[in-house]
């Protein structure tokens, strides 16, 4: 499939990189419609109007949300309890969009208007410090795609650079111990 419709896919989603869908994040699931390799109603914050808009976009009949992948909700924000928060940062690597500020040992918070909802900050937190709560202020789908990217970006230089000190590494002692067996 063209790279177009991947992206005109990608953009009818709601970006919420929440992966109910089965994807890890909306991109994926997208290139997964374009290839045929997924249904359009595998994406439960998307709801009845996002796929019929896939629907729509694909020229393909409408189907009811899948509920083997959860179901639809109404727009929902995460919120750290902050006397209960202990600093341990694993929310913060859970947010696929960098909405929660905080850093080891020092209490975490949420950014109301940047948080999509996705849930995924819940399961790792040791101590039950996060819930979500209903909201009318609805995060930027733009703005969370362009975040989520960011911070993908961010976690890939990383992993390079990490990749990279492991094989200095490596090379040094190889010296080293060709050094050592020369005396």
């Amino acid at each position: 499939m063209p790279e177009n419709i991947v992206a005109q896919i990608n953009a009818l989603l709601p970006q919420t990189q929440c992966t109910s869908c089965g994807f890890q994040s909306c991109k994926p699931y997208a290139q997964a419609i374009a290839n045929n390799e997924a249904d359009i109603n595998q994406c439960p914050p998307a709801g009845e109007q996002g796929i019929q808009a896939l629907a729509d976009l694909l020229n393909k009949p409408y189907k009811a949300l899948n509920p083997k992948f959860g179901e639809h909700k109404t727009p929902r924000v995460a919120i750290i309890i902050e006397a209960d928060c202990i600093g341990c940062t694993k929310c913060l690597d859970a947010c696929p969009v960098d909405a929660i500020l905080g850093a080891a040992k020092f209490m975490h918070t949420v950014i109301a208007n940047e948080c999509t909802g996705c849930e995924l900050c819940i399961a790792p937190c040791p101590v039950d410090c996060i819930v979500m709560e209903s909201t009318q202020t609805l995060y930027n789908p733009v703005l969370a795609k362009h975040r989520h990217e960011v911070k993908q970006q961010r976690l890939e230089g990383l992993q390079l650079e990490k990749t990279q000190k492991m094989q200095q590494q490596r090379e040094a002692l190889k010296i080293k111990i060709s050094s050592l067996a020369r005396k």
